[in-house]
């Protein structure tokens, strides 16, 4: 998701910092900006000229520190754990301009409960990409408690600005995309788990009779089998409400580190490239 939002920022024109703990991890976002340009170029969606500027417009950092300092809105794309995420948000208030914005990418943990660190929490927000970010066209628009309306203001301008089309919520568990969506992926685990249907059998009634470009199996692979657990988790704990609590199934397989196609298997084995994805040995007959 990092690579994703610092190749849409630098596309439309703005300079980047790509801060990451990892010279190796820079190294990776870098040539999968430059691939997803080149995909770009080829389309003919993007010029050559266009894809040099873009990637002109990116500079690396490890330091947080130095990365962030002169920025005027920083977002943060972590993995989805609390701890974390609160470690980054503490220093960035320590280490950011006054004057600057701080947004999560965040899918489910609670904007309000990110800004308690900062001791700004009128410029925190939620700016929660869809992925692949420079394809898809949502920015979901989390206000925390102490949001104020001109953060609120500038990130949906900005987001406008980026070609996308952001819609504003509260911050709730999970907010809207993924209080929907997580209990469809989990209870379509459970459809399998309980022997009711196959993964390719949910998956084709899921696409064919609801017009899901990818079935909800599928589509958990994609996200990440750890980061769909993670946000039930997030879900379940907000809300205390069982019916949240996550399928056995998907439990035992980001355990065993079947994680999807970041890890080359899930319900989908891709060995052969996500174009060429086959059932897993695990599922099928």
């Amino acid at each position: 998701m990092g690579n994703g939002i610092a190749h849409t920022f630098a596309q439309f024109g703005y300079q980047v910092n790509l801060v990451d703990v990892s010279n190796d991890a820079l190294s990776k976002a870098l040539s999968t900006i430059s691939k997803n340009l080149d995909r770009q170029v080829a389309k003919g969606t993007l010029s050559e000229a266009e894809k040099t500027d873009t990637l002109a417009n990116i500079t690396i950092y490890t330091d947080l520190k130095t990365g962030v300092a002169e920025a005027d809105l920083i977002v943060e794309a972590a993995t989805e754990n609390l701890e974390l995420k609160l470690k980054i948000f503490k220093d960035l208030g320590a280490f950011a301009k006054p004057s600057a914005i701080l947004a999560s990418n965040t899918s489910s943990i609670s904007i309000t409960k990110i800004a308690s660190v900062t001791g700004r929490g009128d410029k925190v927000i939620g700016m929660h990409f869809m992925n692949p970010v420079p394809v898809m066209k949502l920015v979901e628009v989390i206000r925390g408690y102490a949001t104020s309306d001109e953060t609120t203001a500038a990130v949906m301008s900005l987001s406008e600005k980026l070609s996308k089309v952001p819609v504003e919520v509260n911050d709730y568990p999970g907010f809207v995309a993924n209080r929907i969506l997580m209990p469809m992926i989990n209870e379509a685990i459970y459809t399998l788990y309980e022997g009711v249907a196959g993964v390719e059998e949910i998956d084709t009634v899921m696409r064919l009779g609801m017009a899901h470009p990818m079935g909800p199996l599928q589509l958990a692979d994609f996200i990440g089998l750890d980061v769909c657990l993670a946000i039930l988790k997030v879900l379940q704990d907000g809300f205390g409400n069982p019916k949240y609590a996550p399928c056995p199934l998907l439990v035992n397989m980001v355990t065993a580190g079947n994680k999807g196609v970041k890890s080359g298997e899930g319900f989908y084995n891709y060995a052969n490239g996500v174009k060429d994805a086959a059932i897993a040995s695990k599922f099928s007959t």
